[in-house]
């Protein structure tokens, strides 16, 4: 679920913390990417046409392994370096928005059998993708496929959003790419949207800038998570009555949510009962991670025989296909290495105004250096790319 409509509260109250761009400029960059939202994203948009899930002849659905390989194939052809983060074990605290989705699943199924028995193949589609859920099968032979791949994955000990935040606060990796906005709660600096669907669904990427955002709120990391409490989160139901521009206006007053519960009308807006927002609150503050410092993140050459056993033999894939899809992984894994240009050309703390005109001499005159600055990044010298 995320943060309900923070993304709206960003563009609304810091626009330029919110920039649109294509997966083109992301030459380079290695990003963070949420794989259990991924995953679920495919099993809901990879489809045939009659909106069943792909499967193959054994009846073995295979609509997350068509957009896992197809999809990263594409990031990397366009130089991007991922890395998969798996969720772990749930924090507790989410126990009671997980009861609910499941409950949303059993009332779709029901709605989705009415509508087979009358043959409204719309509301079959619709009803259908309502009861999609990630198994630990899904998410093991998404692992199977990126381990053939070469592409790195982490198992995080609890919520992968949270771990994705913490490779990209480290400098690990340049963003996190998810859908979920609880991205930024957890202390992601960049949040990049749409990433692993924009192509399908003709939108660009959305980079959110989490400095910026808390910049244009005149918010503190402290009061930018309670303002994302009072929006409605995983980890405990919002405050009855207190939507979006409330929310922002009651931080703003009041600083942090243990002064609004003093000062607000407990009437007009009722406060749940054993409301845990301080859990909530420390969760996002201190989540359970591996810590960065300790993660191996390493690219290989594709194990090309593998992928075809497993996706051709095993799962029905086209032969050609997964072949031509290993050649361009194979070329586009060794290009991403080299480095980007912006990477070389930066001001270091403490340089002066020294530091600083020689940083813009260097910069304008980046692209008559083009050449050199690659063979330098190739020869492992300069600054590591993210």
């Amino acid at each position: 679920m995320g943060i309900h409509g923070l993304s709206k509260v960003i563009g609304d109250n810091a626009a330029g913390a919110i920039r649109e761009d294509d997966i083109k400029n992301y030459f380079g960059r290695k990003v963070a990417i949420d794989a259990s939202m991924s995953i679920y994203q495919f099993m809901i948009a990879v489809r045939q046409q009659d909106g069943q899930l792909l499967q193959n002849e054994n009846g073995e659905t295979t609509s997350h392994l068509m957009g896992m390989f197809y999809r990263t194939l594409r990031m990397v052809d366009n130089g991007i370096k991922p890395v998969y983060v798996f969720d772990g074990k749930p924090p507790t605290l989410k126990s009671g928005e997980l009861a609910k989705r499941t409950a949303r699943r059993k009332e779709a199924t029901a709605k989705q059998e009415e509508a087979e028995e009358i043959g409204d193949t719309e509301a079959i589609d619709k009803f259908n993708r309502r009861t999609v859920k990630v198994t630990r099968e899904h998410n093991d032979e998404c692992k199977k496929l990126l381990k053939l791949m070469g592409i790195p994955y982490i198992d995080a000990p609890c919520e992968a959003e949270a771990q994705c935040a913490a490779l990209a606060k480290a400098g690990l990796v340049y963003a996190a790419g998810s859908e979920d906005m609880d991205t930024l709660t957890f202390g992601s600096p960049i949040l990049l949207r749409h990433l692993t669907f924009s192509e399908a669904k003709k939108m660009p990427i959305s980079e959110i800038h989490l400095g910026k955002a808390m910049e244009g709120l005149g918010f503190t990391r402290d009061q930018f998570i309670d303002l994302c409490i009072l929006l409605g989160c995983d980890y405990c139901d919002s405050i009855k009555n207190i939507g979006p521009t409330r929310a922002v206006a009651l931080i703003k007053e009041h600083k942090n949510i243990e002064t609004i519960l003093k000062n607000i009308d407990a009437k007009r807006y009722p406060i749940p009962e054993d409301w845990p927002y301080k859990d909530a609150r420390e969760l996002f503050l201190n989540p359970e991670v591996l810590d960065p410092s300790t993660v191996e993140i390493k690219w290989e050459a594709p194990n090309v025989e593998g992928l075809v056993d497993f996706l051709v033999r095993d799962k029905g894939f086209n032969e050609e296909r997964v072949r031509k899809g290993c050649e361009r992984l194979e070329k586009q894994l060794k290009t991403a290495t080299q480095g980007r240009l912006d990477g070389f050309f930066k001001v270091l703390p403490g340089a002066g105004a020294a530091g600083k005109k020689r940083a813009g001499e260097d910069a304008s005159s980046g692209k008559d250096k083009k050449a050199k600055a690659g063979a330098k990044a190739g020869s492992g010298r300069g600054r590591p790319r993210k």
